[in-house]
């Protein structure tokens, strides 16, 4: 039976399951308080410490470490990719430490993962899906600008087990279908999936799309020119009104959708018409990639944790409706998308890729 450890680490938290097979027999999230990590200059300087934590609950939990022969971590910020599953190997290890595209929590899964797996005789690193993901079709890159591209960067790997997990179900290869994807969290990322790739996608991260319960999405461009060269606001002010302080922060005050949520119910008519809002600018997303489509959608995958609320789902089938059947997926369990990943692979289903960026 193969046994695959996965590790998730987030910006306060670090979470990880062991696999054996398909049955999930061990999952954590360890907290880090905001003191302890402010010790860190970086957060490639966490590791040390997210390593012993993770080593230590798994021989508090009984589980015989050198049995683990697959060790998949969360993909960080590397160079472009195609989707898929990656081999651990230095040359990632150093963009990954270099930050070559920004430093963020998840540079530090393979890192992670590879380091356990050095300790384990015969044990192989891998990363899979990350946010850099990049399939999009050479049309979809031009931003109206030499100087400005767009760029992909999403919710790679939920949008991807997602849609694997619909075609699935409904008995279709994921290679085989157009899906239209939504991922619907703290950020929100809308995907045309054609054949098995990303065409096309909003850049999640710092700008495009719907607004979401801490980013502001696409925003008028004139006005954002105007407020930078205002004299009131420094880089990072405005930055994090972009990514953190904006969409339900800005708005109303908290990223909690579930609260939001609450208030809409008993009668809060700026949470309302702020929710709202949300749901109708996800709902043009879903139409514009139903574009990309060409209309040949064979379905509109809701995941995610907003997929929860089911005026969301209500008001998607309204509007879009007409477009595809509408299947929801609430939440997300990248523990174990990481792990049917490996799984995959340990199978022979599926060939590891080389990062040779």
């Amino acid at each position: 039976m193969h046994r695959v450890l996965a590790i998730n680490p987030g910006s306060t938290s670090t979470k990880f399951a062991v696999y054996f097979g398909n049955e999930c027999v061990l999952r954590k999230t360890i907290r880090h308080p905001l003191e302890q990590l402010l010790r860190f200059k970086t957060i490639i300087d966490q590791f040390d410490l997210r390593k012993g934590l993770i080593i230590e609950v798994l021989q508090e939990e009984g589980i015989e470490v050198d049995s683990i022969k697959y060790i998949i971590g969360r993909g960080g910020l590397t160079y472009p990719l195609e989707s898929g599953v990656y081999r651990v190997n230095n040359r990632m290890i150093e963009h990954l430490r270099e930050g070559i595209l920004g430093q963020h929590a998840s540079n530090l899964g393979p890192i992670l993962a590879d380091y356990i797996a050095l300790q384990i005789p015969g044990a192989k690193a891998f990363m899979a899906d990350p946010v850099v993901t990049d399939e999009l079709d050479e049309v979809a890159r031009y931003a109206g600008h030499p100087k400005f591209q767009r760029i992909s960067i999403f919710h790679a790997l939920n949008q991807k087990a997602t849609a694997r997990l619909h075609a699935q179900k409904i008995n279709k290869k994921y290679e085989s279908l157009n899906l239209i994807v939504a991922h619907l969290g703290g950020g929100i990322s809308v995907g045309a999936h054609k054949n098995g790739r990303v065409i096309d996608v909003n850049n999640a991260l710092d700008g495009e799309g719907s607004f979401s319960p801490e980013r502001s999405g696409t925003l008028p461009v004139g006005q954002v020119i105007d407020l930078c060269f205002s004299g009131k606001y420094g880089k990072e002010q405005i930055r994090r009104m972009v990514v953190g302080e904006g969409g339900f922060v800005a708005y109303l005050g908290t990223n909690n959708a579930q609260e939001v949520e609450k208030r809409v119910k008993q009668g809060d008519e700026k949470a309302s018409a702020v929710q709202q809002a949300l749901f109708y600018q996800v709902a043009k997303m879903i139409g514009e990639m139903a574009t990309v489509l060409e209309g040949k959608v064979d379905g509109i995958l809701l995941t995610g944790g907003l997929a929860f609320n089911k005026d969301l789902e209500k008001y998607i089938q309204q509007k879009c409706g007409f477009i595809a059947a509408i299947y929801t997926y609430p939440g997300e369990d990248e523990l174990e998308a990481l792990a049917m990943n490996a799984l995959r692979v340990a199978r022979g289903e599926l060939e590891a890729k080389e990062y040779n960026k």
